[in-house]
């Protein structure tokens, strides 16, 4: 595996270097949070463990609001707390 450096990923589209885009894009998107659609995150997310741009995705996700699927590791209730805890630290 190679290392990626911040000036690698600045020039690089870095959705590209995802573990996902070998993936079927529905793994990510879960119809629902319970019962089945638990197993399918966590195997979307077992795909996000070896990624080499995780961070990158999962700061994606964030900065452009994606509520649903998984993103760099995350669930939507994931990111959903992540959200509320950095506005909470905001005020």
């Amino acid at each position: 595996m190679s290392v990626l450096t911040t000036a690698t990923l600045r020039s690089t589209d870095w959705p590209s270097l995802g573990a996902c885009r070998e993936e079927d894009p529905e793994l990510f998107f879960p119809i629902a949070a319970s019962g089945p659609g638990l197993m399918q995150i966590a195997r979307a997310k077992a795909v996000c463990a070896r990624c080499q741009v995780r961070a990158e995705c999962l700061q994606y996700a964030l900065d452009s609001g994606q509520e649903g699927g998984v993103w760099g590791g995350t669930s939507e209730e994931e990111r959903r707390a992540l959200r509320s805890r950095v506005s909470r630290s905001l005020t």
